[in-house]
């Protein structure tokens, strides 16, 4: 089925928007930390762990040094999210669509 020329250059644009949505996202870095700073998380925009700081200090307590690498990793994820919310709120705001469809 042949789509209309119209149709076929807005579905062109969108896989060509997905595609620089992607390596934007793919840019993104964050950094999160839990229990003052004794333990560091940084991620990008993949949400794959780039790196995990301790504080020596941190490691007396096993199960609270659990509890703020999870705080750490939480937080780090939900800082890629509202990056990776706005840069994708830019991108298609310029296309005319109504707010909160993506």
């Amino acid at each position: 089925m042949k789509l209309p020329g119209n149709m076929q250059n807005m579905m062109k644009q969108a896989q060509q928007m997905q595609a620089k949505l992607q390596e934007e996202v793919a840019l993104i870095r964050v950094e999160a930390s839990a229990g003052g700073g004794m333990v560091t998380v940084k991620m990008d925009g993949h949400k794959k762990v780039l790196g995990v700081t301790i504080d020596p200090e941190a490691a007396s307590d096993v199960e609270m040094l659990s509890d703020m690498v999870m705080a750490a990793v939480n937080e780090a994820a939900a800082k890629v999210d509202t990056q990776a919310q706005a840069k994708m709120g830019g991108m298609l705001g310029g296309m005319g669509l109504p707010p909160g469809l993506f």
